[in-house]
């Protein structure tokens, strides 16, 4: 019999850090991915017999081929998938190479296309994608100097979202997205030294993880703003 599993990506750190402590926690089996092998450690850890780990690239065709092959062999079936990867490269508009561009989305929006195709096959019927999108990426926000290229692939990312909710309503697979304020990130940290946002990772894991178990049965194709603050 498969083992229901929800995969969180981006899990090394920060926010999907924390979601997928959380689902453990709710005494949920996680599937956490990144990049980082040390990092995912730390977090099984935490939860050994609940928290599997797998090391993967989402920008490197044979490294999601690893995941897939992980999938299969440990015989999982998703049920949540919260895809929490991405990036974030602060330059002012006109320093912005066609690489940065590039960058951007395949960090942003390519890993969820890739994602998505290479597990489809994974999902349980029922199952809930929720893309951790960005308020910079939401329509109508306040945007920020030097955040043109994030922003925009954000953008993108709920406008795939959308397009997947669309897609897979006949397999009866949700997909939502939900789009984050500041959180004290070392990403956010990064890109804005000195500032302090409202929101820890452990809060807006918690948020996100509950969102995932729960919000499908109530919504399916919504791109929700997440936000106590501007943005």
């Amino acid at each position: 019999m498969a083992q229901k599993t929800i995969l969180v990506t981006g899990a090394s750190k920060g926010i999907g850090y924390a979601t997928a402590a959380y689902l453990a926690g709710e005494k949920k089996h996680v599937l956490a991915v990144a990049r980082s092998k040390d990092r995912l450690e730390e977090l099984k850890s935490k939860a050994p017999k609940r928290i599997e780990t797998v090391a993967c690239d989402l920008l490197d065709s044979s490294s999601i081929q690893n995941l897939v092959d992980a999938v299969r062999d440990q015989n999982l079936q998703i049920t949540s998938l919260v895809h929490n990867a991405g990036g974030l490269i602060k330059k002012n508009f006109m320093e912005l190479t066609d690489d940065d561009w590039n960058t951007m989305w395949n960090m942003n929006v390519m890993s969820a296309v890739r994602l998505l195709r290479a597990l489809f096959p994974f999902f349980a019927k029922g199952a809930h994608i929720v893309t951790i999108g960005s308020m910079g990426g939401y329509q109508g926000s306040s945007k920020f100097p030097g955040l043109s290229a994030y922003s925009t692939s954000k953008g993108a990312l709920s406008i795939w979202t959308e397009a997947m909710a669309a897609e897979l309503k006949d397999d009866n697979i949700s997909v939502n997205c939900l789009c984050l304020g500041a959180v004290q990130t070392e990403m956010f940290s990064a890109a804005f030294p000195g500032v302090k946002a409202p929101l820890k990772p452990e809060d807006i894991g918690e948020y996100i993880g509950d969102f995932a178990m729960k919000a499908h049965k109530f919504m399916n194709g919504k791109v929700l703003p997440v936000t106590s603050g501007d943005p």
